[in-house]
């Protein structure tokens, strides 16, 4: 039913320690029978609410590095720059975007107009 891939809901954590207190068990006994760990059961008990947020800074990617290798290679392509820095495309993405840079290269590209009605009318 519940994956260990993903944060329990709310409402399983809320049910878990509900039985929990109803029938007397200890931590061990409810993560046996609920097949969790016990050490998560004692941080839902503190806090039951999941973290949806992350609170580490980017540690593998150095931003002036970046900044360096974007002033350095303006035109170069986001794969391009994460094999010369070592880490995934997707990396680079993330810090580009932490960066304020926009992954658009010409600013002064032609705004995408609508067809006219006439020409598909036809």
């Amino acid at each position: 039913m519940y994956t260990n891939l993903m944060t329990y809901p709310l409402k399983f954590r809320q049910h878990v320690l509900a039985i929990k207190k109803k029938e007397a068990l200890t931590y061990a006994e409810t993560a046996d029978r609920f097949g969790v760990g016990s050490a998560s059961l004692m941080r839902w008990a503190k806090r039951l609410e999941p973290c949806l947020t992350r609170n580490k800074p980017a540690t593998k990617i150095n931003r002036a590095a970046l900044i360096l290798d974007v002033e350095t290679y303006p035109d170069a392509s986001q794969h391009e720059r994460a094999q010369r820095m070592g880490v995934s495309a997707r990396g680079i993405c993330d810090a580009l975007k932490r960066a304020g840079f926009s992954y658009k290269k010409n600013i002064l590209s032609p705004q995408s107009r609508r067809p006219s009605s006439k020409r598909f009318s036809d």
